[in-house]
């Protein structure tokens, strides 16, 4: 399988001034299409220093993606610092800026005198028509590998990459693999934990698998390679068996489903109703169950800072009054090295009691809190 690298072009990037999406969709596609992505780089607007990234980039891998920096203006450095690269200099495409002039034509607008930048490219590259903007692509090959830059706003990127670049790597590289990913949602326990069950599991060359870390959740990445998809998974599902089995009820789903949506649809296979008492939150608990159709038949916001006592006697007048089939009273107590929480549940099963510490960010604290309250009603629905 070839190797590729990403290269985002921008300073704007580098001050954080907008977020690089461009770098996750292109992983994304070279993921599914089987290319192995080793590196990705952000770089600013400087025709040196791109030059420099993308040879050192060519001579790790075979193909090179640049996106950004190819715009009209004297700060789109891509097609210089491509020509530098390449040892060679910029020409002229007068078909380019015939291109260029139509699509201004098309939106009723005229091309100024800039955007005639845009129809120089370095000597020898081929041009990629840009049927959705005015920034012409193009590609270069040499005896290293393909350089291939893409335009930096997404939709144009998005639209060349899967239209016109892709067909053109799968052509030179005879691409028939696909690496595929699968993701097990897990709540309640640490990062370390899980590591701890499935630790000889990380160490296999394929699938591989990954440990990530979120306030109140831990995500297991495996991730296949393989000559089709039906071979992928296979192998996927070999090795989710294996961490099922050793991480059992502390998985609540897989790859785009929720603990929000796993519990509303809990709640919703029983017709439970649900109250919450709830300090420290606001409304963060409650407003994700509600917006996903569970009956929250009453919400109380308890004094900042209610001891877990009158929390649980609160839960139990309410159990007694019968205001709802599943009553959950929760309070955050948050600190600075430190956030506790204290949980209460009544169920038609029973009622249950719980305390659960965090020592991530404090930041992260009111994240973690509603993932772990989350989780106990999960818990006591399985």
């Amino acid at each position: 399988m070839p190797v590729g690298e990403i290269i985002a072009i921008g300073t704007e990037l580098l001050l954080g001034e907008i977020q690089d999406t461009n770098t996750a969709f292109i992983a994304r596609t070279l993921r599914d299409a089987g290319i192995d992505l080793y590196r990705a780089m952000l770089v600013g607007d400087n025709s040196d220093r791109i030059a420099r990234a993308i040879n050192e980039a060519l001579d790790r891998a075979d193909i090179v993606i640049t996106t950004g920096g190819l715009g009209p203006t004297v700060d789109d450095p891509t097609r210089l610092a491509a020509a530098k690269a390449f040892s060679t200099d910029l020409v002229y495409h007068p078909e380019l800026w015939d291109q260029i002039q139509v699509r201004f034509q098309r939106f009723h607008r005229q091309a100024t005198n800039n955007n005639q930048r845009q129809a120089y490219i370095p000597n020898g590259a081929i041009a990629i028509e840009n049927q959705v903007g005015t920034a012409p692509a193009f590609y270069m090959q040499d005896g290293k590998g393909i350089l291939v830059c893409l335009p930096g706003v997404p939709r144009e990127m998005e639209h060349l990459l899967k239209k016109s670049v892709m067909p053109l790597l799968s052509t030179i590289y005879n691409l028939k693999g696909i690496i595929k990913a699968y993701v097990i949602h897990t709540a309640g326990v640490g990062e370390s934990q899980v590591d701890e069950w499935i630790g000889d599991l990380e160490t296999q060359a394929n699938p591989t698998v990954g440990l990530l870390a979120h306030p109140g959740q831990v995500d297991i990445r495996v991730t296949a390679k393989a000559a089709s998809e039906n071979e992928a998974d296979a192998l996927i599902s070999e090795m989710v068996a294996k961490i099922s089995e050793r991480v059992g009820s502390a998985i609540f789903g897989s790859n785009h489903e929720t603990l929000v949506q796993v519990v509303t649809n809990g709640l919703k296979a029983r017709d439970w109703s649900l109250a919450v008492f709830e300090t420290g939150f606001g409304q963060a608990i409650v407003q994700p169950l509600d917006s996903a159709g569970v009956s929250v038949s009453q919400w109380v916001s308890l004094q900042y800072g209610c001891n877990p006592e009158d929390l649980r006697r609160m839960v139990e007048e309410s159990h007694n009054q019968k205001t709802a089939d599943v009553i959950l009273g929760a309070a955050y107590y948050p600190g600075n090295e430190q956030q506790d929480i204290h949980l209460v549940l009544s169920t038609p099963n029973g009622m249950y009691t719980a305390d659960r510490s965090y020592g991530g960010p404090p930041l992260a604290g009111p994240a973690w809190g509603v993932q772990t309250a989350l989780d106990f009603i999960r818990r006591k629905l399985l």
